[in-house]
């Protein structure tokens, strides 16, 4: 309403031959298209923001020759290319394609003309400004007004309408960020139980017998049967060598194809206190060397209180953590790994690890385990994400993000979404399966990844199989990415047109072991409830399983090459239908797992429950021969994948 009178207003002064004072001010201002993020709607709103709060926010820089630095990540990334992997150093990127010191230096100027404080920290590519000011100087230098709004179960503030500039200050401007709370949305794809007043260490999860040493081992004897049999007891947690011999690579690792000299990162918030003695411990226990680890964390991250004001929940990251590096130390046991902690789970602190890395060159493969539910971010966030993943691909680095794992959404947002940031076409997002591995390492089965869950009740299982949809890998069509050229002819057309109208980004793109009912066995150092801290194991999964495992066999792809691959999504596609990957279909008919869990997550004090888990029920997303949304191109086939990913790098 407020935009419709003003217009009216000039519309009439105009036809007066009167031009007035707000019109001229509006003329030389320019919108932030995408500022506002979509549920910072009227019937949402809810309250306004005091203008004495403070809020710190960040601004983020253009890319300088956009068009010609998509042309050339274009050329590297594709195997048919001359340029194929000539990539550009962080000092080549800057000089071509980071903003200017002029452009910092006008938006600075601009900033603290409007009474904003400006950080003195700049990254080395120029990429932002952090400032922070109370409301009421917000409100006037972006032309908005800050309200809260209810949205995923939360109160967050947002402007009331987009933001506007001064037109020469909004042509240098991707995005600003932290005015809204759609930062705060990223959680991590592996779930921890229970609740500490402080972080540091999580509380104890057990699991609970009996379970099974291999697939098949134990049938749960004495529950009821379904689908015409008794269904085995779920396996205890998957170790490395399980792993390396289902997917058909402990060869290749017992003769030196172990990943040895490539760095693979590791991006989560914060950091566990305890990750590179539990890591050791894990290695002892389950015959690897001990982890060629480092890591980069800002000061004062460890132990960080739970109840910190963002409500991140530290506890629940040093799991991923803990998941994270094990899983790339298990497929890749020679490389090194590097985690670059966040300063919280927030957007801009995620960006500021990745960008850490990438403007360094510190590694080339990254790991991102995280997500937001859904697409809904406004234009700075997406921009700032994605001006970092521009500047990996040039530089040869691959980025792998988990899918999701909450399916097609449709349970948590009530339609049909992918995972932002795993949409990008400029990563590799990583979809989840379920894994049978035998008693001799090898593989049985894989099926994608979609659980139900029943009960035991009263003798029988209830709701009645396959009962209600528990979790499962994300996967679908994006509404915010158009198709890649990599995906035409590959991805079939009722995917890729899911929506309808143009063509759309399907995700995944590969796929591992990700559900939890096939998990990995991880050892992380908890909290038990007599108060206890010590080390112990136990069965963990999600794609952010599936990320890391799939950046190990990455690892092992590079050193098979003697080079980095970079952005691999062209090379992957490239591939499609071969002998590179395992398809991963629907089983021929139902089958599932039975489950035991501790009510209390440690012991049977207070009883257990007994679960039925049904494979494969993955909702409006669906397995199916060659590319699927719920596995992409497959899983990796073991020596054939390296020999297919692996010849061709360059750099």
């Amino acid at each position: 309403m407020r935009v419709s009178v003003r217009t009216l207003a000039i519309a009439v002064s105009i036809a007066a031959g009167v031009l007035p004072a707000t019109a001229t001010a509006a003329s030389k201002r320019s919108t932030l298209s995408g500022s506002q993020p979509a549920w910072a709607t009227p019937s949402s709103q809810v309250g306004s923001v005091p203008n004495g709060q403070t809020k710190t926010f960040w601004v983020y820089l253009k890319l300088r020759n956009s068009d010609q630095l998509d042309n050339a990540i274009d050329a590297v990334s594709n195997p048919s290319s001359a340029q194929y992997g000539d990539y550009l150093t962080p000092g080549q990127f800057n000089a071509q394609y980071a903003p200017s010191d002029n452009d910092l230096k006008a938006v600075r100027l601009w900033l603290r003309g409007q009474g904003f404080s400006v950080s003195s920290d700049v990254p080395d590519n120029n990429r932002w400004l952090q400032a922070s000011g109370d409301v009421s100087k917000i409100e006037k230098a972006f032309d908005t007004q800050l309200r809260t709004y209810r949205h995923a179960g939360r109160t967050l503030p947002a402007p009331n309408g987009e933001l506007t500039l001064p037109r020469q200050i909004a042509s240098k401007i991707a995005g600003v960020t932290g005015l809204d709370g759609s930062d705060r949305l990223m959680r991590p794809g592996a779930t921890t139980t229970g609740d500490l007043p402080s972080a540091p260490p999580a509380p104890a999860f057990v699991n609970a017998p009996p379970c099974s040493d291999f697939w098949g081992q134990k049938l749960a004897t004495g529950t009821p049967k379904v689908y015409g049999a008794t269904q085995p007891y779920a396996p205890c947690g998957y170790t490395p060598a399980q792993f390396q011999g289902a997917y058909g690579l402990t060869q290749a690792i017992k003769s030196g194809n172990d990943g040895k000299g490539q760095t693979v990162a590791i991006i989560d918030a914060f950091a566990s206190p305890t990750i590179q003695q539990d890591a050791n411990t894990y290695s002892q226990r389950h015959g690897l060397p001990p982890v060629k680890f480092r890591q980069i964390v800002p000061p004062g991250i460890f132990n960080v209180p739970e109840d910190e004001p963002t409500g991140c929940d530290p506890q629940g990251w040093y799991g991923e953590e803990t998941l994270d590096v094990e899983a790339v130390h298990s497929m890749a046991p020679g490389a090194n790994v590097l985690y670059v902690g966040g300063q919280d789970c927030n957007d801009e602190s995620l960006i500021a690890a990745m960008n850490k890395i990438v403007s360094g060159n510190l590694a080339q493969i990254i790991s991102d385990s995280f997500g937001d539910f859904g697409e809904d971010v406004p234009n700075g966030i997406k921009n700032a994400w994605n001006d970092t993943f521009r500047q990996a691909a040039i530089e040869g680095i691959g980025v792998y993000f988990s899918s999701g794992d909450d399916g097609d959404e449709v349970v948590n947002l009530g339609t049909r979404a992918v995972d932002f940031p795993a949409d990008d076409p400029l990563i590799t997002a990583v979809g989840g399966t379920s894994l049978g591995v035998g008693k001799n390492n090898n593989y049985v089965f894989e099926t994608g990844w979609g659980t139900s869950d029943s009960d035991l009740t009263n003798g029988n299982w209830a709701p009645t199989p396959p009962g209600d949809y528990l979790y499962g890998s994300g996967g679908g069509t994006s509404q915010l990415f158009a198709q890649p050229g990599y995906q035409k002819g590959v991805v079939p057309r009722d995917i890729a047109r899911y929506f309808g109208g143009r063509a759309g980004r399907a995700v995944p793109d590969v796929s591992l072991d990700g559900d939890p009912g096939t998990g990995m066995l991880i050892g992380q150092t908890q909290t038990f409830p007599d108060g206890s801290k010590k080390y112990s194991e136990y069965r963990l999964g999600g794609t952010s399983l599936s990320s890391p495992l799939f950046a190990g066999v990455m690892a092992l792809a590079d050193q098979a090459s003697g080079n980095r691959h970079g952005f691999t999504n062209p090379l992957f596609y490239s591939q499609a239908g071969s002998q590179t990957y395992r398809d991963v279909v629907s089983p021929s008919q139902p089958f599932a797992l039975v489950r035991n869990d501790f009510v209390n997550g440690v012991d049977a004090t207070d009883g257990t429950v007994t679960h039925l888990r049904t494979f494969n029920t993955t909702g409006t997303i669906h397995t199916r021969p060659g590319y699927d949304d719920v596995t992409g191109l497959g899983s990796p086939n073991g020596q054939a994948f390296l020999k297919a990913i692996g010849s061709p790098g360059r750099g």
